[in-house]
């Protein structure tokens, strides 16, 4: 197949080495809208380079793979889906929410699959405890806790840009927790703390939260997020029934310094890096959207699954600001 990659910075360079590996992928085109990039990755990845997203869908691609910048993501959905080839789009949807509602409901009534890229879905321990709780093997389950901790915060630019660290961090803990226990979330109560840099003050964020999510069949998850663990990258989830309790992410790489007497583990190295601790997942799930656009699979994370994260995120949003629970209902559009 050939497939179109819109968007070469830090993820879309990422995912050109990526896609240039698959075998499923005869030949690829590539644009950003920096042309230095688009010459750059295409020479590196020997992909063919389009001045445009409009001259990519016009070389004859089979599908598209969005990583340009949010502000895009509705427009160049809605160009695939209008030139008829699946679409593969890096979250969000959309910044806005309402927008985001739109371009689902477009991108649904149009038949075309969109693939919105949660690359924890894709962890293969992260399957494993989506597949203990089908099986039944956990019982029924009670407690769920995420954790997402950054070793930093991002640019300034970055953090203007993003939303807040509900939308940008914590809704891959959404996301995580809402699949893996096959619920729906219909309660957030959120607080955060805005220590560190003045900038998440000014911004009205903060950089460290914590999120209490309540399911529709009255288990609970706790969230938790930070721009601040100099240690690492940490990204883990455990999952407790009522007959067993299973953990994703606790390897050696994880960045925790273990204070029991005489222990040895973790042994290895920190992840230090998003792009390093979740690499197989994101190969992997590129590799699913190559099963999609062949037609093999369905979508394995659509655009009403992204839309139930925003909702989650806006729901935290409103939560921190007002110091209250809030109902996912009333966040909810459509």
């Amino acid at each position: 197949m050939r497939l179109g990659l819109i968007g070469l910075g830090r993820i879309g360079s990422f995912h050109a080495d990526t896609l240039s590996q698959l075998p499923a992928v005869e030949s690829l085109v590539v644009t950003d809208v920096v042309p230095a990039a688009t010459k750059s990755v295409a020479e590196r990845v020997g992909a063919d380079p389009a001045d445009s997203p409009q001259a990519l869908l016009r070389s004859g691609v089979d599908a598209i793979v969005i990583a340009a910048a949010t502000t895009a993501h509705t427009e160049l959905i809605r160009a695939g889906v209008d030139a008829g080839v699946p679409v593969f789009c890096e979250k969000p949807l959309s910044g806005d929410l309402d927008e985001a509602v739109e371009i689902a409901r477009y991108a649904s009534a149009s038949g075309t699959p969109v693939q919105v890229g949660y690359p924890r879905r894709f962890d293969p321990a992260f399957s494993a405890a989506r597949s203990a709780v089908e099986s039944g093997e956990l019982g029924w389950v009670h407690t769920v806790r995420s954790t997402t901790l950054d070793p930093a915060p991002a640019p300034r630019p970055y953090l203007e840009a993003s939303g807040g660290i509900f939308r940008d961090c914590s809704v891959h803990d959404f996301d995580t927790v809402r699949w893996v226990t096959g619920r729906e979330v219909v309660e957030v109560y959120a607080t955060g703390s805005a220590r560190g840099d003045d900038v998440f003050a000014e911004l009205g964020d903060v950089a460290t939260a914590a999120t209490v999510l309540t399911f529709d069949d009255g288990a609970t998850a706790v969230v938790s997020n930070t721009r601040y663990n100099p240690r690492g990258y940490d990204v883990r989830l455990e999952l407790h029934g009522t007959s067993d309790s299973v953990a994703a992410g606790w390897t050696d790489a994880t960045p925790l310094r273990n204070l029991e007497p005489g222990a040895t583990w973790p042994t290895g190295p920190p992840a230090t890096f998003f792009m390093d601790r979740l690499t197989a997942a994101f190969r992997a799930e590129l590799q699913a959207f190559t099963d999609v656009v062949a037609g093999q699979r369905k979508s394995p994370c659509t655009v009403d699954d992204a839309l139930a994260v925003a909702f989650i995120a806006e729901a935290a949003t409103l939560s921190l600001r007002e110091h209250r629970p809030v109902r996912v209902d009333e966040v909810r559009r459509g």
